[in-house]
């Protein structure tokens, strides 16, 4: 340990930007728009997302995953224009591999930010229907493929949903485009940050009063472990867990047990914290930004879904 070479000689786990999914929201005006509770991150415009793709480039970065902001007022209880295919995420998708088509391009399958309500499927009565959901998703996913995104990506948490996007894709003649399942995605406090990106509808306003009944306990590891076993088992050619830092346990089981390429997503809560602490000089930001992501590869994931890509691809090529 006495030299820097020499720990670098022997290191175990290293991180690239090679690593990095570079997490991002697309708005449909112009310019940037901030987002308060992530500071440093800002809702960007379709031509910007494309410029971004370019700079994921030049960095390294080999993926982008695009999650859309959407006017409330354009919102519904069905999440009717998740399925519209000259929606702001077919158009992102389009200008973005226009733009750098070396970039592949992920995209978030689920309601939530197109449902005035906020949840991630259909309500019925005081429940999500999760079969009427899937039909929604199907729709949504094939627009996205379609437009030419490379990954699929479910967050919903509905059961069957993998095996039915991947019977839609066959039919459809996109078997070529994969499917990285949120297999096992936990309801977290720490998603706050991203619901205020997004502009999701508050829930309670209609239907269940939280995301408990579809998402994961956070008590819960075998639970998971059986939630990937089926979504491997439908078709998907990766798998995520989410959150990330506080689910590591999670993902180093995933990898263990199933050999698959495992994603960690680490979310908008982890990222506000890490920037909350350091903007008020409780840690050191760059050095806590590469420890968190490297967590990550010592767990054994394949790579890393963060807002802190670009940043940290910086700091790695440096």
């Amino acid at each position: 340990r006495q030299a820097d070479w020499v720990r670098r000689l022997v290191r175990e786990s290293v991180l690239t930007p090679a690593d990095l999914i570079w997490s991002m929201v697309v708005h449909e005006g112009e310019g940037e728009v901030p987002v308060a509770s992530m500071p440093g991150v800002s809702r960007l415009s379709v031509d910007q997302c494309a410029q971004a793709a370019v700079e994921a480039r030049k960095l390294g970065i080999p993926a982008i995953a695009i999650f859309p902001h959407i006017d409330g007022a354009k919102k519904d209880a069905a999440g009717s224009l998740a399925a519209a295919p000259n929606g702001v995420v077919c158009r992102a998708v389009k200008a973005m591999k226009d733009a750098a088509p070396e970039v592949g391009i992920m995209c978030d399958v689920a309601l939530d930010p197109f449902t005035d309500h906020g949840h991630d499927g259909i309500i019925e009565g005081d429940k999500i229907a999760n079969d009427a959901t899937i039909e929604r998703l199907v729709e949504q996913a094939l627009v996205q493929a379609r437009a030419g995104c490379d990954i699929l990506a479910p967050s919903d948490m509905m059961d069957g949903r993998c095996g039915k996007l991947r019977e839609a894709l066959e039919a459809e003649g996109l078997q070529d485009v994969m499917i990285m399942s949120y297999a096992a995605k936990f309801a977290s406090a720490f998603y706050g940050p991203y619901r205020d990106a997004i502009g999701s509808g508050k829930l309670g306003t209609a239907g269940p009063a939280d995301k408990k009944t579809y998402q994961m306990d956070s008590a819960n590891t075998e639970e998971a472990l059986r939630e990937v076993a089926l979504d491997i088992a439908e078709g998907a050619d990766m798998v995520m867990v989410k959150p990330g830092m506080p689910y590591l346990d999670i993902v180093s089981r995933v990898v263990r047990e199933f050999n698959m390429p495992t994603f960690a997503f680490q979310v908008s809560g982890e990222y506000a914290m890490i920037m909350a602490a350091a903007q008020n000089g409780w840690i050191d930001e760059e050095r806590a930004i590469l420890e968190s992501l490297g967590a990550f590869k010592r767990a054994g994931a394949a790579g890393i879904i963060t807002y802190f890509a670009p940043r940290a691809a910086r700091m790695l090529g440096a």
